[in-house]
């Protein structure tokens, strides 16, 4: 689970790492505790999976979701909502930021450091080993240098979504999950929690289990 110590919970990664699955099932959870919970969708990269797309589920669970003005709302264009900065400093918000892929989803995400050095702020890198360039320990740790150096963040816990979407299996988590402990005991930064889909629920885990329930079914290819 996410550390509830922290107001803002900052999710980056490579494309197709599962960030907007994660930040999805973060505010829900962070929602089930706290009065008022905020998810940012600051992805200007992505067209197949954001946060925006699934605005009313969210709305429904009074969760407040801040998006680009709607006539902006599927462009593909560097577009963030200015009030994302209020609600991070916001001492009442619980704030989630669901960031795009790679370095200039990173990028974004540095845009914002000032507000996000003025508040409590855990930044998560997503790591599916199952994705490119993400396999290898040294991959994960290059892309995790590089990903915090242009996020102008410390990464502050890795988290474990190696998945293959509907055709994942216990052994492809483990695994996972096996060679993210590698490369947390090699730069010393903790396991957040595994992802497992509510299918594969019941199986055991080497660091804390975060049971994702997953709202875009969309397949892709990048």
């Amino acid at each position: 689970m996410v550390n509830t110590d922290f107001k803002c919970h900052v999710f980056i990664g490579m494309f197709g790492s599962g960030k907007t699955e994660i930040a999805l099932n973060t505010a829900i959870y962070l929602k089930e505790k706290y009065d008022h919970v905020a998810i940012a969708d600051i992805d200007v990269i992505s067209p197949y999976f954001r946060t925006r797309d699934e605005i009313d589920i969210l709305s429904n669970m009074n969760i407040k979701v801040i998006t680009p003005p709607k006539r902006f709302m599927h462009a593909d264009l560097p577009i963030i909502p200015p009030e994302v900065g209020g609600y991070i400093v916001n001492p009442e918000y619980q704030t989630v930021i669901d960031a795009g892929g790679n370095e200039d989803g990173a990028t974004v995400v540095g845009s914002l450091n000032n507000f996000l050095t003025q508040t409590k702020t855990a930044t998560y890198l997503v790591v599916n080993t199952k994705r490119p360039f993400m396999n290898t320990v040294d991959d994960i740790i290059y892309n995790l240098e590089r990903l915090g150096a242009k996020a102008r963040r410390k990464i502050d816990y890795l988290v474990s979504n190696s998945n293959l979407q509907n055709e994942t299996t216990e052994e492809v988590i483990l695994e996972g999950e096996k060679l993210l402990m590698e490369v947390s005991e090699k730069t010393g930064i903790p396991i957040a929690f595994t992802v497992v889909p509510e299918f594969l629920k019941d199986i055991e885990t080497q660091n804390k289990k975060f049971i994702l329930r997953r709202f875009m079914d969309k397949v892709y290819e990048l």
